[in-house]
């Protein structure tokens, strides 16, 4: 049975390689080459072209080859077949450094100290102990909560937000709408590990920026967005920051991807940009996931990890 691999915003080459290495003698079928849709059983995707998997008859399956989903759950065409997300320990190994990376810079005042350095000033500055720092987590998915134990083992006073109440040891749960407030009003680092969907996208926003605690040893909240783009409202972190409501963030995800040359995030002095790849894994991590669920749909009938589409998640 034959299985798609369709992938923008990447070099596919990579990936088809170790799909083509890893998978024979099942057929592997690079989407930029000419090919029969009928023979198509399974697919591998990364931000398809909307329509195209409405074009496989035969499609049983989807494989999404990142932690986000909305690129496809945003088509319309999109098939009603299983799809199913990646849980692999290296993709959340990979987002977990991303976030301990980004509050240990903003609880270390490393961009400071870089500045001091530019100007070859010596100059201690007064940090804080992790154990004086609130970082709260919004997502409580197995990224989140991951992301969670390792701060918590830090020092870091850690809290969590979802929708629905999670049991993460040692870390303060709050759950649902009538908790937010009181989750951010007790945060001094806000790190974003949502899901996008209709309820989520534009919530980091100026209301919900000055509701963030002002009592913080570090002078100010921090936001740390390693979540999807369509969360932020960009205009509003910019004026978050420069009228202080916000004193840092750090950005991997943008409302525009790749992030326009001319957006002030990237020389604004209070922000630490990277172009999203918090949890950028590679094909030799990710493809056995696939290919491991595939054998599992052929031998058993089910599948791990499937989306609920409903809920965007």
């Amino acid at each position: 049975m034959s299985l798609l691999v369709a992938i923008r915003g990447w070099s596919p080459d990579p990936w088809v390689a170790r799909f083509r290495a890893a998978a024979a003698p099942r057929p592997v079928i690079d989407a930029r080459e000419a090919f029969d849709p009928a023979t198509i059983h399974y697919a591998a995707v990364w931000k398809p072209e909307p329509g195209q998997l409405a074009r496989l008859p035969n499609l049983r399956a989807i494989f999404n080859l990142g932690a986000g989903v909305d690129a496809l759950t945003g088509d319309g065409t999109l098939p009603d077949v299983p799809l199913c997300r990646i849980v692999n320990p290296d993709l959340t190994a990979r987002m977990t450094e991303y976030v301990v990376l980004q509050c240990l810079m903003h609880l270390r005042q490393v961009e400071a100290y870089r500045r001091l350095q530019a100007e070859a000033r010596w100059e201690p500055i007064d940090q804080p102990a992790a154990t004086d720092v609130r970082v709260g987590i919004m997502g409580l998915g197995v990224l989140g909560q991951d992301a969670a134990e390792v701060l918590k083992r830090l020092g870091f006073r850690v809290a969590g937000w979802s929708r629905s109440s999670k049991a993460v040891l040692g870390v303060e749960i709050f759950a649902g709408e009538a908790a937010l407030d009181a989750f951010l009003a007790r945060t001094d680092i806000l790190v974003v590990l949502l899901p996008l969907t209709p309820e989520t996208r534009g919530i980091l926003n100026g209301g919900l920026f000055a509701r963030l605690a002002r009592d913080g040893v570090l002078g100010g909240p921090v936001l740390v967005n390693a979540g999807r783009g369509g969360l932020q409202v960009e205009a509003d972190i910019l004026a978050s920051l420069n009228d202080g409501t916000l004193k840092a963030a750090s950005l991997d995800v943008f409302e525009t991807e790749p992030l326009p040359a001319s957006s002030p995030l990237w020389k604004h002095p209070k922000v630490i940009l990277t172009p999203h790849v918090a949890a950028d894994s590679t094909p030799e991590a990710l493809v056995e996931v696939v290919l491991a669920n595939i054998a599992l749909h052929e031998r058993e009938g089910r599948l791990n990890d499937v989306v609920d589409r409903r809920a965007g998640y």
